[in-house]
C-alpha cells in the first residue's frame, strides 16, 4: 500500500513538473511569437537603426517597471500561496501591492516630467513608453501564480499579444512612427492586465482594503534585498544599451546589438522557464537527500547544456539566414554579433542549476553578493568596451558578464558542498 501511495506521489510530481512547465513555456511562446512578428514588423517599417531606439526605450522602461514592481512579482506568489483561503488576508496582500507599486509610479512620472528639462534627443521615445511601465503597476502574474490559474493568465497574454502585433502591422509604416511602437505594447498589456486583476478580485471575492502604512513600511523592508537583485539582474544585461547610447555610438550598432539581444533572451528566458518548472521537484528531491539532488542536478545540467550547445551551433551557422528573416537585410554587424551571443544561453544553462543549488541550502545573502559584485562589473565593462568601440568586445558583452556569473556560482556550489560533507 505504501509502495503504491509511493508511486502515486511521483506520478502526480512528475505531472506537476509537465503542467508548471506547459503552462510557464506557453507565456514564453507567446512572447516569442511577439518577438518574432513584431521584430519582422518593425525592423521592416523602420529598420535596424530604428529599432535600436525602440529597443533603448523599452529597456529603460523595463528596468523602470523593475524598481516599480519592488520585488513583488517575487514575494506575491508566496504571499498569495499562503492566504489564498484567507479572504481578508489575501485582500490586503492584493491592495498592499498595488499601493506600493502606485506610489513608486507616481515617482516615476514626477521624474519623467522633470526629465524634459534636460533636452535630450531621446526624451520622446522615453515618454511615450510609458505604458510599459504602467503595464507593471497592474502586473497581476504574481497573484495567478500563487494561485495557481495560469492559464487563465496565458489565454489573456496570447489575445494581448496578437491584438498588439495587428495594430502594429496596422499602424507602424514608416520610420517616424516607431516612436509609437512601446505605446502600443504597453496600452495593450495596461488593458489586458486591469482585466485581470478585476477577474482575480472577482474570483476571490476580495473586499477593498486601505493599506496601512505599517504594511507598506513592511513591504518597503522586506522586498528591499530582492528589489536591489532584480535591478542587479536587470542592468548586469541592459546596461551595455544604456553605454551604447551614453557613448553616442552609431544607431546601427544599437540597432544590430539590441536585434541579438532579443533573440537569444529568448533562448534564457526558455531555461528560465525550465528552471521555474523543475524547482518544485528540486525542492523535494533535496528533502530527500544531498547526494540524491547533486546526482540529479548533474544528469538535468549535462542534459542542457548539451541542448544548448546544440542550438548555439544552429544559431551560429543560420546567422545570416535569421538575421535577414528579421530585418530583410544582410547585416554583417548583426550578423558578427549573434554568432558570438549564440553561446551565451550555454554559459546560462550551467547557471541555472548553480543557482538552485544555492537557493535550496538557503544561501540567499550570497546571492546579494554575487549581484553586487556582477553589476559593477558589468557597468565597468559595459564602458569600456563600447568607449573602444570594438565591436567584437561589444558583441562578446553579455557572454563576459555570463561566464563570470559562472565562475561565481560555481565556486559557491562547491564551498557550501564542502561545508555541508
Amino acid at each position: 500500500m505504501k509502495q503504491k501511495l509511493t508511486g502515486s506521489y511521483k506520478k502526480l510530481r512528475e505531472t506537476n513538473i509537465l503542467s508548471n512547465f506547459f503552462n510557464l513555456s506557453s507565456i514564453q511562446i507567446s512572447n516569442v511569437l511577439l518577438l518574432l512578428f513584431t521584430i519582422r514588423i518593425i525592423t521592416g517599417s523602420v529598420g535596424i537603426e530604428g529599432y535600436g531606439m525602440i529597443m533603448f526605450a523599452y529597456m529603460f522602461s523595463i528596468l523602470a517597471g523593475t524598481i516599480i514592481n519592488y520585488g513583488t512579482i517575487q514575494s506575491g506568489v508566496k504571499d498569495t500561496a499562503y492566504n489564498l483561503t484567507d479572504k481578508d488576508t489575501l485582500s490586503s496582500v492584493f491592495y498592499n501591492i498595488l499601493c506600493i507599486r502606485v506610489i513608486i509610479f507616481t515617482l516615476y512620472v514626477m521624474g519623467l516630467f522633470l526629465f524634459y528639462w534636460f533636452h535630450v534627443s531621446y526624451y520622446p521615445y522615453i515618454l511615450l513608453a510609458a505604458p510599459v511601465v504602467l503595464a507593471e503597476v497592474f502586473n497581476p502574474l504574481c497573484f495567478f501564480i500563487g494561485a495557481e490559474k495560469l492559464k487563465i493568465f496565458n489565454i489573456y497574454n496570447l489575445i494581448a499579444n496578437i491584438a498588439a502585433v495587428l495594430l502594429i502591422l496596422f499602424f507602424i509604416k514608416k520610420p517616424g512612427d516607431g516612436i509609437w511602437v512601446n505605446f502600443i505594447l504597453g496600452l495593450g498589456n495596461c488593458i489586458t492586465y486591469v482585466g485581470l486583476l478585476i477577474y482575480f478580485a472577482s474570483r476571490y471575492e476580495l473586499a477593498f482594503h486601505v493599506p496601512l502604512k505599517t504594511e507598506l513600511r513592511k513591504i518597503g523592508t522586506n522586498n528591499f534585498y530582492l528589489t536591489v537583485n532584480n535591478i542587479s539582474g536587470n542592468l548586469q544585461q541592459s546596461v551595455i544599451i544604456f553605454a551604447l547610447k551614453w557613448n553616442n555610438s552609431s544607431l546601427l550598432v544599437l540597432g544590430a546589438y539590441t536585434l541579438c539581444d532579443r533573440i537569444i533572451g529568448q533562448c534564457r528566458n526558455l531555461l528560465s522557464t525550465v528552471a521555474s518548472a523543475i524547482y518544485p521537484n528540486a525542492v523535494n528531491v533535496y528533502k530527500q537527500s544531498m547526494h540524491k539532488w547533486d546526482i540529479y542536478r548533474r544528469k538535468l545540467k549535462y542534459l542542457t547544456v548539451s541542448l544548448s550547445f546544440a542550438g548555439a551551433i544552429i544559431i551560429f551557422i543560420l546567422a545570416d539566414f535569421i538575421i535577414y528573416t528579421l530585418s530583410k537585410q544582410h547585416n554583417s554587424t548583426a550578423i558578427m554579433i549573434l554568432r558570438i551571443m549564440a553561446f551565451v544561453p550555454v554559459i546560462s544553462s550551467l547557471n541555472i542549476y548553480s543557482l538552485l543549488d544555492i537557493l535550496l541550502k538557503n544561501k540567499n545573502i550570497y546571492l546579494f553578493k554575487a549581484s553586487i559584485i556582477l553589476f559593477i562589473t558589468a557597468v565597468l565593462v559595459a564602458f569600456t568596451v563600447t568607449s573602444l568601440g570594438n565591436y567584437f568586445l561589444i558583441a562578446g558583452f553579455t557572454l563576459i558578464i555570463e561566464s563570470c556569473a559562472c565562475l561565481l556560482y560555481e565556486y559557491a556550489v562547491k564551498k557550501f558542498a564542502t561545508q555541508n560533507a
